[in-house]
């Protein structure tokens, strides 16, 4: 056995002290460039997480609408409303001709980002102006312009996917109203 070789019977090969040779060739033990002294173990033991919330929150859905406004989630938003993944704020617009690319500053702002926003024009899909449409798309959110109930529709879709889902939506000025949408008509 080499000198200053420390053998364990029966249950290892001898080990070798760094920088050792067999055979000619440069065979050393592989060695720790930093060793955790007890004060480093404490102190990664230490790390703690603190959640922010508990529990998932639910889905954002429509349940109706008239020309009045929405309930959404069982709570009644009169007027135009922009339905964020866990909020509703009023949207100061009072026709799709209102809407200007500040319309939408909400929705890029957040994090995480908006994957898609769904904007309700009303009874009819109204076109949009295609500079404000185009200053969307280039912050990285698509858009999808229909008439309020086919947006309702799409959102709830959306949303019950699981997609990071807003929308914009003006209520349709005529008496229809459509009830729950929700997660049970799925």
């Amino acid at each position: 056995m080499p000198r200053g070789a420390i053998a364990l019977p029966g249950v290892l090969p001898p080990l070798r002290p760094p920088g050792t040779v067999r055979g000619g060739e440069n065979d050393r033990v592989p060695r720790r460039g930093h060793r955790l002294s007890p004060s480093d173990d404490e102190l990664y033991q230490r790390t703690h997480i603190s959640l922010l919330q508990q529990e998932p929150s639910p889905s954002m859905y429509i349940d109706s609408y008239n020309r009045h406004g929405f309930v959404i989630n069982g709570s009644r938003v009169l007027g135009p409303c922009a339905l964020l993944p866990n909020s509703v704020v009023q949207w100061n617009v009072g026709s799709h001709q209102d809407i200007i690319e500040d319309s939408f500053s909400l929705f890029w702002m957040l994090e995480p980002r908006i994957e898609i926003v769904v904007v309700g024009t009303g009874n009819k899909m109204e076109r949009l102006n295609p500079q404000v449409l185009q200053a969307i798309r280039q912050r990285g959110i698509a858009v999808e312009v229909q008439d309020t109930p086919n947006a309702c529709a799409t959102f709830n879709f959306l949303s019950h996917e699981g997609r990071v889902t807003g929308a914009a939506l003006i209520p349709p000025p005529g008496e229809t109203s459509l009830t729950h949408l929700g997660p049970a008509a799925a």
